[in-house]
């Protein structure tokens, strides 16, 4: 028996966090069978043959090695030329372009480049699970601004200034949104922009999402006049070239940020893997076509599930980027997981509740249609059985 005692070793910032909501609903699928899944934020699409032959082509070749801690010079031009082709925006890719191991990574040393205790971090939920752990992990304080469905889940100036105080280092900004689909304009930006255009306040926009909008092209918060200085860019390969398991992202800020994030980079990381490295310059040389056909499969599944799921009297509001829906469940009475846990043990049918991103998520739940119209089909065929008896539960 052992006789160490955990609770006097074990990292009480660590212990103090708790574990993803959505991590928990996949967990429970392990331990069913039958399960039509709606919760997974993963391309249904195999990565384009083009780039997997690349890859292959690299390990053929023997390109098994380390690369400088950047990344390749090769695939930071590229990604230097792609941001500025596809979003007019400009990085120095010698000085101001790190590759990182996914989204994740690059979002995690930015975090740690600007945050030390007691700092604030404003972020808009609901949004992805990963912010408010790594800002307290840095000794940080998340702060959660809630956007509601009113402003299309939008971070609005108001809301924002509201927020701000003396201790305010950093805003999140999480759009195109993961849970909500939630875009926001150039117009908008802009007005983001006002608020902190004379403050410190640097801005952490994820803007992974951002080849996925449906009504306009993606505006970069690092293109808002005077906001490249403050912003640190964040994105990756996994959502528009459908790369989830080659684990490659990017982060992109001026030199003087890019140099303390690289020093974390190097010591937690070394370098992205090789591999992955050059199988992403191909993507970015040929890869616009392949994005072009997934965005327009994605955008028939939105219109799809959307009208699906009010058909199922479930309210439901449209969202204009990403490969998520929120609609919503609590129209029925239940609260976010007694909906979803119901669905998923009654109708064998998986979704993630809202409040997986956030208490201001009740009354919601995420929906994913990164799946097969097909697969889509026959879980609203559930779910439809589903919400025809809750509505005869409420009239008994």
């Amino acid at each position: 028996m052992s006789l160490m005692d955990y609770s006097k070793v074990l990292s009480k910032k660590t212990c103090n966090i708790k574990p993803s909501g959505i991590r928990k609903f996949f967990d429970l699928l392990e331990t069913m069978q039958g399960v039509i899944s709606l919760t997974v934020g993963q391309p249904d699409f195999p990565t384009p043959w083009h780039v997997r032959d690349a890859g292959i082509f690299s390990l053929e070749k023997g390109y098994t090695y380390y690369t400088s801690n950047a990344g390749t010079l090769e695939l930071r031009r590229e990604i230097s030329k792609y941001l500025s082709r596809r979003f007019d925006i400009e990085y120095d890719p010698k000085t101001e372009i790190t590759v990182t191991v996914g989204g994740s990574e690059a979002i995690d040393i930015a975090i740690r480049a600007i945050i030390e205790e007691g700092d604030e971090v404003i972020v808009p939920e609901p949004s992805f699970v990963c912010y408010g752990p790594i800002v307290s992990l840095a000794g940080g304080k998340a702060v959660p601004l809630e956007t509601v469905e009113e402003d299309g889940f939008k971070l609005t100036a108001e809301r924002l200034k509201s927020a701000i105080t003396d201790k305010t280092k950093m805003l999140v900004l999480p759009f195109p949104n993961n849970p909500t689909g939630a875009v926001m304009t150039r117009r908008e930006l802009e007005k983001i922009a006002e608020v902190i255009r004379n403050t410190n306040i640097i801005v952490l926009s994820d803007e992974i999402y951002g080849e996925l909008t449906y009504n306009g092209r993606h505006t970069s918060f690092a293109s808002i006049d005077g906001m490249h200085e403050r912003t640190i860019l964040t994105s990756g390969f996994s959502k528009a070239y459908s790369m989830t398991g080659w684990r490659l992202g990017y982060v992109c800020a001026p030199r003087e940020i890019t140099e303390q994030m690289l020093k974390i980079h190097q010591y937690a990381i070394m370098c992205a893997p090789t591999t992955s490295q050059l199988a992403a310059i191909e993507a970015l040389k040929n890869g616009d076509g392949d994005i072009e056909m997934m965005k327009a499969e994605y955008d028939r599944r939105r219109r799809y599930i959307v009208d699906g799921l009010r058909d199922c009297g479930i309210p439901c509001f449209e969202p204009d980027g990403a490969f998520y829906v929120f609609p919503k469940v609590g129209v029925f009475g239940l609260s976010s997981e007694e909906f979803c846990e119901r669905l998923l043990y009654e109708y064998n049918v998986a979704i993630v509740p809202g409040t997986a991103f956030g208490e201001c998520g009740e009354g919601y739940a995420r929906v994913s249609y990164a799946y097969s119209v097909k697969h889509i089909t026959k879980a609203l065929e559930q779910i439809k059985l589903f919400t025809e008896k809750l509505r005869q539960e409420q009239q008994q």
